[in-house]
């Protein structure tokens, strides 16, 4: 077993047992990354000065006996669009290339750093977060590493990607409309996104202010419920980061999911897909031995309101340069972007009074269930390059279609956990796990359960 296909709770445990000494570590995985990323162009920016210095510094403590946190010593990268102290932060973009480098760390890499874990790296992702397959006209794509013919998906494509490939142990991006889910299906990893407010966004280049949540991306639920512990907290930095107790969830993992009530979502979730789509669910609520049918009412008109107050306050943010610099925009952001300015007021406060009758009626639902599963992504991981895709006879565009699963979620802050089904000699794809606001350890319960039972299979 080498040290990359270890989880990143095991390669800690190792550095503090001295078995091996973080620097060893970095110069392992740094070696790694250098090799594999010419292919897979997950990492825009490599840290390996920093790296080795954070390193050094870690295992100097360790020879002092001082514990450092749960993640000493473990490499991770981050999306583009988090600040890293005395690096410019690109959001995908060739006109934030022009800005200062960023004075300090965004709050949630001073948080994991805390924790002892090594950033060694900013990676690739869709232009100011606007899509869902990571192919950007100024850094380039980065492929699936199941498939190099195929997208990541996005907009964290590199950031799931590099997880998927063991370049890093986890990593960091963000998700507004499914850009941490539908990647993370397509990759094959674990990607959660917590309630909205849940984690600091202090440090980021926001995308949608009413949508945008940090999210994280493993190979194994004990890492994220680790990672979520450590990342949960108030912030005066983020207005939006609630001040409610942290739910901690790592040491609550493997309780079991006697009594929780779960079901399978129905109408919307179950049609606009392929038929393997649809059977990766079926096998999940076999594994949860449920039955039960539960219909998101209005997923559709969700899904639509989301895509108008995406596109209102995504153009919003960029109207100077969009009016004066169209030209260095990538041209698939810039034309979305444009099409958002266009869209009327009266649309946008419509789409927002339907959010919250939306959000009420699925509270409501939460009465009588505790985790709801759906497909995450209609298809698996389509070729790089391509436009349309046909389902189900249906020829209908790649990039907007790929989120129809997950905005209705993000729209109404729900977190939800893509869990990835691995298939033998196919193409990975994931599930979400839904619960109420708040309830993250319900899913990450369920998750621990789903990972417990498939390893016995396997």
């Amino acid at each position: 077993m080498t040290i990359y296909s270890l989880d990143a709770i095991a390669l800690s445990q190792k550095i503090k047992n001295q078995e091996i000494t973080a620097t060893e570590v970095i110069a392992q995985f740094l070696d790694n990354i250098e090799q594999q990323n010419p292919k897979l162009n997950c990492f825009t920016t490599i840290l390996k000065d920093n790296a080795f210095q954070q390193a050094k510094k870690i295992d100097e403590q360790i020879v002092k006996g001082n514990d450092l946190g749960v993640l000493t010593g473990v490499p991770f990268a981050v999306k583009n669009l988090f600040h890293v102290e005395s690096i410019t932060t690109l959001a995908g973009s060739k006109i934030n290339q022009e800005n200062a480098p960023a004075t300090q760390d965004a709050t949630a890499i001073k948080k994991l750093k805390a924790a002892g874990a090594i950033l060694v790296g900013a990676l690739n992702m869709d232009e100011y977060a606007y899509g869902f397959v990571t192919e950007n006209s100024h850094y380039g794509a980065t492929p699936n590493p199941h498939d190099l013919t195929k997208i990541s998906g996005g907009s964290s494509g590199g950031s799931a990607a590099a997880v998927a490939a063991s370049l890093v142990p986890f990593s960091l991006g963000s998700d507004t409309n499914g850009s941490v889910r539908v990647p993370a299906a397509l990759c094959g990893v674990l990607g959660l996104k917590p309630t909205y407010g849940r984690l600091s966004r202090a440090g980021t280049v926001l995308f949608s202010n009413s949508l945008d949540h940090v999210g994280g991306f493993t190979r194994s639920v004990r890492d994220m419920a680790a990672i979520f512990d450590i990342l949960q907290g108030e912030d005066e930095d983020d207005p939006v980061c609630t001040s409610l107790p942290p739910n901690l969830c790592y040491e609550q993992l493997y309780n079991g999911i006697d009594g929780l009530k779960i079901a399978v979502a129905g109408d919307y979730f179950q049609e606009g897909a392929e038929r393997e789509a649809l059977e990766v669910v079926e096998t999940v609520a076999n594994l949860l031995n449920t039955e039960q049918i539960i219909n998101i009412p209005e997923a559709h008109r969700a899904r639509a309101a989301a895509y108008i107050i995406t596109a209102c306050e995504g153009s919003n943010f960029h109207l100077k340069n969009l009016r004066s610099r169209p030209q260095d925009f990538d041209p698939a952001t810039r034309d979305r972007f444009l099409a958002g300015v266009f869209i009327p007021n009266t649309w946008y406060l419509q789409a927002q009074r339907f959010r919250r009758w939306y959000r009420d009626q699925v509270k409501e639902m939460f009465q009588n269930v505790d985790v709801i599963i759906a497909p995450t992504t209609p298809c698996v991981a389509t070729p790089l390059g391509q436009e349309k895709m046909i389902i189900n006879g249906e020829e209908i565009l790649i990039r907007p279609n790929l989120g129809r699963f997950t905005q209705p979620l993000s729209f109404i802050g729900l977190p939800v956990l893509s869990f990835p089904i691995l298939r033998p000699n196919k193409l990975p794809l994931g599930v979400q796990l839904i619960a109420a606001p708040y309830q993250e350890l319900k899913i990450l319960q369920v998750a621990a359960f789903l990972e417990k039972q498939i390893n016995r299979v396997n």
